[in-house]
């Protein structure tokens, strides 16, 4: 089946083939996007927006219809790509504040040190949001524990998000660029340093915001958190993509040796929306269009580097997304009046924050010309857990007792070899949702329907919720009453999941592909 029956059939055939071993291991580069949703890019049906690049990575590869990020926000799920377990459960993994402490702590395994400790340079380059230092953290000073802590050899970060202070890049231990004479203030509670603030000076701003982001005022935008000091270390928003691109690339340039990891979180597509100006317009869609424009121009200077420095046929990259797509996120940047007939999520029920599928189910592809069939799509059921375990099989590196509790070896499915996938899924979002072959059940949560700030669906039910995806992708009709059976197992089912780790602690017979 071709890409162009998938995207009108939503189907298709991943192919299969049998994989020799792997003269050398492969480079591996992960590039984690911030807010894209499934039906955001070109190749999954996109119109409204070109994505070049990341239609050529697909082509080159294999695309999924049915991956999965574990939560249908962003701290929750990173902090459980890079450490194999559910953030849900913890109690500390909800969106983190800027001037939180480090969320994974010296000591866990990671991806990166699982990867470190088999030979590979690890590097991070992006957004980082899982906290860092100890708490009440100074910003002028060393700043640990953080990524170099926890496995990674480098590190150049957005500490949080675009609309959190501090806005400042974090390279390894320091902030960069920072003029110690004009030392960096920041607070989550009471404004410092005496600045003005967006709530009460509208007439500062280039970008106002629609929904809370009315606090620090940095480069005429206001965002959620007090800050003051730091000038010169301040970020301006429309070069962020053109910096993180060089600090990725000069990664790779840098690391070409040896096998390498570079952990690529971008910005784009996440508020506020302010693309490069080369990027204006470029979309028909406003500056959230743009913003896709941008980020694909960002994969591609990533893929122009590989290819130039002759290691595309033995690099593994991975694109995907943290979660679902949201329109209006705090600013009024014209994203709603100019979305036109353009689906962020496709034709999924809801988006970010939401326990719909549209939260949590998002792009992935997967390349690697020496080992992955071009232009294949898979069907089967993918989640970004499994990543740990799977990677730690590619390259053969053993898992400690406890490591990536909830990571399952699916290697054959991330190579595009494996039709099937998991046999169940678990999204996170207000509630807990159990994907299992063709049936996902919503438990019952409590709450708001409607975040009213987004216009998102939350899913959120006080009964439970049965949708048969295969025949309602859209999660428009509940069949709990008619099945009462199927929702009593995948309830258990579910509860079991949350009483313990569902992980296996060493990789499967699958592991010999090096």
């Amino acid at each position: 089946m071709n890409r162009r029956a998938f995207l009108s059939t939503l189907g298709g055939a991943a192919a299969s083939r049998a994989f020799g071993r792997a003269p050398e291991k492969p480079n591996i580069v992960l590039i984690y996007s911030d807010d894209v949703g499934y039906g955001d890019l070109g190749c999954y049906g996109a119109r409204r927006v070109a994505t070049p690049n990341l239609d050529r990575l697909a082509a080159g590869g294999v695309l999924f219809t049915n991956a999965h990020a574990s939560s249908a926000t962003c701290t929750p799920s990173r902090y459980t790509l890079l450490t194999g377990e559910y953030a849900w459960r913890r109690k500390d993994t909800a969106i983190l504040p800027g001037d939180a402490p480090a969320l994974i702590r010296p000591g866990r395994a990671t991806l990166a040190s699982m990867l470190h400790g088999h030979g590979y340079r690890t590097g991070a380059v992006g957004k980082w949001h899982l906290g860092l230092g100890e708490g009440n953290l100074d910003w002028n000073g060393e700043i640990k524990p953080g990524p170099l802590e926890i496995g990674f050899d480098s590190a150049f970060l957005i500490p949080a998000t675009g609309d959190r202070v501090p806005c400042v890049f974090v390279e390894n231990h320091r902030v960069a660029g920072l003029d110690p004479n004009d030392p960096i203030r920041v607070s989550y509670q009471n404004p410092v340093g005496g600045e003005p603030l967006g709530r009460d000076h509208p007439e500062l701003l280039r970008l106002l915001p629609s929904h809370g982001h009315d606090q620090a005022i940095v480069n005429g935008v206001s965002r959620i958190g007090y800050m003051a000091g730091g000038k010169s270390a301040r970020w301006v928003d429309e070069d962020i993509a053109d910096t993180l691109a060089a600090k990725a690339t000069a990664f790779i340039e840098g690391s070409r040796a040896n096998p390498f990891f570079l952990y690529f979180a971008t910005h784009d597509i996440h508020v506020p929306r302010l693309p490069n100006p080369r990027f204006e317009g470029k979309s028909g869609m406003g500056p959230r269009g743009d913003a896709i424009a941008e980020l694909d121009w960002s994969v591609g200077r990533v893929l122009d580097t590989l290819d130039r420095l002759g290691l595309a046929s033995n690099t593994l990259v991975l694109f995907s997304s943290d979660n679902g797509p949201v329109v209006d996120d705090g600013y009024r940047d014209m994203a709603v009046e100019k979305l036109g007939d353009h689906k962020p999520a496709g034709p999924l029920r809801g988006g970010k924050y939401s326990n719909f599928d549209g939260g949590t189910r998002v792009p992935m592809m997967v390349r690697w010309p020496r080992r992955v069939r071009k232009d294949a799509v898979s069907p089967a059921l993918a989640s970004h857990v499994d990543l740990f375990a799977s990677l730690a099989a590619l390259t053969g590196a053993p898992l400690g007792r406890g490591d990536a509790p909830d990571s399952l070896n699916q290697l054959r499915t991330f190579l595009g070899e494996s039709k099937s996938g998991r046999a169940y899924v678990v999204e996170h979002a207000g509630a807990l949702a159990l994907i299992q072959g063709d049936w996902k059940y919503i438990e019952p949560g409590k709450g708001q329907k409607i975040n009213r700030n987004t216009n998102t669906e939350l899913g959120n039910d006080p009964q439970p919720q049965l949708y048969r995806l295969s025949r309602d992708v859209g999660e428009k009709n509940n069949l709990a009453a008619q099945f009462p059976g199927r929702v009593r197992a995948m309830a258990a089912l579910l509860d079991k999941i949350k009483r313990g780790p569902t992980g296996a602690s060493q990789p499967s017979p699958h592991s010999s592909y090096v």
